[in-house]
């Protein structure tokens, strides 16, 4: 199994810098339909940050939604991660050849978003 090419558009949206509000930008007009889910996350994640008084719940949104972001501005990487994740839940794949894929898709994205 490989890793879907691009193509010859390139990505939707460049990377955005990772802060909330740009991720929040960037999720806005790759997936509008997780605004809901992106603005729970950092309510959240500051709520626990003020408890805990600890940087590592913002530390952790961040990278969430930036890897997020860089899977959903490549289309085709996305429908590919959204396909695997469908096969091993329905079981119609060798889970060990789905998970390193799906690993594969996920660490390009840290990569891109800057976070390895």
């Amino acid at each position: 199994m490989s890793a879907q090419p691009d193509g010859p558009y390139g990505p939707l949206i460049p990377m955005p810098e990772l802060t909330p509000d740009a991720l929040r930008a960037a999720v806005a007009k790759i997936a509008p339909s997780r605004i809901p889910a992106l603005t729970q996350h950092l309510f959240e994640a500051t709520t626990n940050a003020q408890q805990a008084q600890s940087l590592a719940p913002l530390r952790a949104f961040i990278h969430s939604w930036a890897v997020f972001v860089a899977i959903e501005r490549h289309p085709q990487r996305a429908a590919r991660l959204r396909e695997l994740e469908r096969l091993l839940t329905d079981g119609e794949q060798e889970t060990a050849e789905a998970v390193t894929e799906i690993r594969r898709i996920h660490e390009t994205a840290e990569t891109e978003a800057g976070l390895r």
